[in-house]
């Protein structure tokens, strides 16, 4: 991917970068003269994890290096006054916002490439900068704990002040002058709306795109609870979403759901398929296991070397607190289903434990080592385990954690979901897993979408996705007798 420079009054196209490389993250300099990007030119062009920050003169396209770093520069932007530079940073080597261990911070640097700092230490993964518009402070959003919060911090050296921590996901940010915010909000019992912060910190919300859609509508409730995980080395949160028709002598199923990453989080935020669930009686259970964001680094660190292992244990024992916290869960109609990182688990699971009466992995690695060569992120497991699958003796140890390798344990059945587009995880995983639980005997459908990459993201398969999910677990929810 090239910039390319297109004058509006005469509509002339002008390629301003060329090269096997892969720019993106571009900001014009208040200036005019330079457009800043981020960019993987490496000696080794397909070490593509390794950005580094770089700025071409719109009228002459000479290139300018601004860093030469072993790690990750993301999303930068010029200050007001084009003398400073603010973006998302990483310390470690060989790193990736999407699949690395190490949380991204909010850095600072000069326009010329010197004083590069790390600006903002809070110790949780920080999402992309914005400076207001005179360039007095920088907005930026934090995970914390299943949520996600808005700070800023005043430039040059102040300390980061949290405008926004309530329960919820605070999305898009655009600081306006004088102080005031905008910004997109998820909250518990309503999706996402436009709010506005005034300098004086007060909060109104400017949009009711959902009032029709939710009148009528009961929002199910979310509950934070903790416990201690198997190895007792860390206190792990997990929501639980309470079902629709709950009494005191009723029974309802539990629907697992795992997120993806590992390095991702979930929590109360309004989630859609989660109240699909609620509203047919079925509770939820979401579980920020070691690995997840949102907790430090320390925490975010637990899954190295250690994929299907340790954060396997802390869903399962996470489904083992919710059913001692609430003796309404019946434990014979429990399901899991996860997309990418939380469908692999989904998948490893049922080869571990017949707890789950149903299974739906979405878009799930089956196979870590065939994963390895096929993959568009051919360097994902070199990072998680911290050598190639070559090296030692990892090779074994990735087919060792690998669900087709424990697929004769398999009973439980599956939902096999995928996009035919998928270069992060090729459906080739899928396909694999299919075969093998066919040839073990377990019931399994394999659903393949098509133009979908990693995800499903259509309207109409994400609605077709749903109601297959639901029929699936509901399949499989039979109580003695043949009722559900």
């Amino acid at each position: 991917i090239h910039l390319f420079l297109v004058e509006v009054a005469t509509g002339a196209i002008r390629q301003l970068t060329d090269g096997n490389h892969y720019e993106h993250s571009v900001d014009w300099s208040p200036k005019g003269n330079e457009i800043l990007f981020a960019s993987n030119r490496e000696p080794n062009e397909d070490q593509f994890f390794n950005y580094d920050l770089f700025t071409v003169n719109a009228a002459t396209g000479a290139i300018r290096r601004l860093t030469a770093t072993e790690n990750i520069e993301y999303r930068p932007r010029f200050s007001p006054d084009a003398r400073s530079i603010v973006y998302q940073g990483c310390k470690r080597g060989l790193t990736d916002l999407e699949t690395t261990m190490e949380d991204t911070h909010v850095w600072m640097m000069d326009s010329g490439g010197g004083n590069r700092r790390e600006w903002v230490s809070i110790d949780n993964r920080q999402g992309t900068p914005y400076w207001s518009p005179e360039g007095r402070h920088v907005y930026f959003s934090v995970q914390e704990r299943g949520s996600v919060s808005l700070y800023r911090k005043a430039f040059p050296d102040g300390a980061p002040e949290r405008l926004i921590a309530q329960p919820g996901t605070v999305g898009a940010i655009s600081p306006g002058p004088g102080g005031e915010v905008a910004y997109t909000f998820t909250a518990p019992g309503r999706p996402a709306e436009l709010y506005l912060r005034s300098a004086a910190g007060e909060v109104r919300r400017l949009t009711d795109l959902n009032a029709d859609w939710l009148r009528g509508r009961d929002v199910a409730p979310v509950e934070a609870f903790t416990f201690v995980s198997n190895d007792n080395k860390w206190e792990v949160e997990a929501f639980l979403t309470r079902p629709a028709g709950l009494a005191p002598d009723s029974s309802h199923p539990l629907i697992v759901v795992i997120h993806g990453g590992p390095h991702g989080q979930q929590g109360p935020a309004f989630n859609f398929k989660n109240q699909v669930y609620a509203g047919r009686g079925w509770a939820t259970l979401m579980v920020n296991y070691r690995g997840s964001t949102g907790y430090g680094q320390a925490f975010a660190d637990g899954v190295f070397g250690d994929q299907n292992g340790n954060e396997a244990q802390d869903v399962l024992y996470g489904v083992g607190a919710a059913m001692r916290r609430n003796l309404w869960i019946d434990r014979d109609r429990i399901g899991v289903e996860g997309v990418s990182y939380g469908g692999q688990l989904s998948a490893w699971l049922i080869t571990q434990t017949r707890l789950f009466k149903s299974s739906i992995p979405t878009a799930a690695i089956i196979n870590l080592v065939s994963y390895n060569y096929t993959t568009y992120y051919n360097q994902y497991e070199q990072m998680t385990f911290g050598i190639f699958p070559h090296q030692g003796n990892l090779m074994d140890t990735l087919w060792e954690r690998s669900a087709l390798k424990h697929v004769a344990k398999a009973a439980t059945p599956t939902l096999l979901v995928h996009g035919e587009n998928d270069n992060d995880v090729p459906i080739s995983e899928a396909e694999q897993f299919y075969i093998a639980l066919k040839d073990v005997g377990v019931e399994t459908v394999f659903v393949r979408y098509p133009r979908e990459a990693h995800g499903i993201r259509e309207t109409k398969h994400v609605i077709d996705w749903i109601e297959r999910s639901m029929r699936w677990h509901e399949a499989h929810f039979r109580l003695p007798g043949g009722a559900r």
